[in-house]
């Protein structure tokens, strides 16, 4: 088996892995399967399940599987998108104030310590109702919030490997300091960025569907899992699965994430748990 796959050999990261392989090709091909369009009533609305509609009406009437297969597109590509945003931003800032030795850490990391201070929850709903509800705000923001938990941590582990012999020659024989950092450090802080991926992305989409279930993310007509439990939570005793089977599409992601970071953190030989607790 590849070094890259060694995780799989763990019986919760084989299940994780599985999971999410499912979800994903849920979310892609998912669509494509839908037998309604998402926006078009079928039935009355919380309409039990049918053979028209397996899992009920919602709302509106309209069908709760269509919805479903539609639903995670949003979920899993919104989070993602976030998560590679905020490494993005969060590896800069970290590897350049890891490896400074002049003000630009303090700067940099009393300006993370800013935006750490803020609770994240309140700081994406501000964010979302002053600039207005758009994928690309929500993005933003869920990036905003990670970026400078990102950053000490890819602090922490470039100050720790900063010291190490290999960097001290490639500094002595003169080479660039963004050769130094894309050469010698970041190639060994890959087992720290994939403990704590995991944990991020879990966060991003807990974050992505919160903000979409309070009503200030996503709106109508779209299909989102989380939007979807918001609008037929009224419902739950009419027709259960409206809000039961997307809110267990959540569930089942961020289970299969954590699975999946657990795993991979563990095989890499750092624990998940430390690497938060380093920052």
């Amino acid at each position: 088996m590849p070094e890259a796959l060694r995780f799989t050999r763990t019986g919760a990261g084989a299940v994780g892995v599985a999971i999410l392989v499912l979800l994903v090709a849920l979310a892609v091909f998912g669509p494509f399967l839908a037998p309604h369009p998402l926006d078009r009533p079928v039935g009355i609305p919380y309409e039990g399940p049918s053979a028209d509609a397996p899992l009920g009406t919602d709302f509106l009437g309209r069908d709760v599987l269509s919805r479903t297969l539609w639903g995670g597109r949003s979920v899993i590509a919104l989070a993602g998108i976030a998560v590679l945003v905020a490494y993005a931003g969060g590896l800069a800032v970290g590897l350049a104030a890891g490896y400074s030795r002049g003000l630009l850490d303090p700067i940099l990391m009393r300006a993370a310590d800013v935006l750490l201070s803020l609770p994240a929850l309140l700081f994406l709903l501000v964010l979302v109702t002053g600039l207005g509800s758009s994928r690309v705000v929500l993005v933003l923001g869920v990036a905003l919030i990670q970026l400078p938990l990102i950053a000490r941590i890819i602090r922490s582990a470039t100050q720790a490997q900063s010291v190490r012999g290999f960097v001290e020659a490639a500094a002595a024989r003169g080479e660039r300091t963004s050769a130094i950092l894309a050469r010698e450090l970041l190639p060994n802080i890959v087992p720290t960025i994939a403990a704590d991926i995991g944990l991020r992305l879990t966060y991003a989409i807990i974050l992505v569907a919160s903000v979409n279930f309070l009503g200030l993310g996503l709106q109508p007509p779209d299909a989102d899992w989380g939007l979807m439990v918001s609008e037929n939570r009224s419902g739950l005793n009419l027709n259960p699965l409206a809000v039961l089977a997307p809110a267990t599409l959540i569930a089942l992601l961020t289970i299969a994430v954590n699975l999946v970071g657990d795993a991979v953190a563990r095989a890499q030989g750092v624990s998940a748990t430390a690497v938060g607790a380093r920052a």
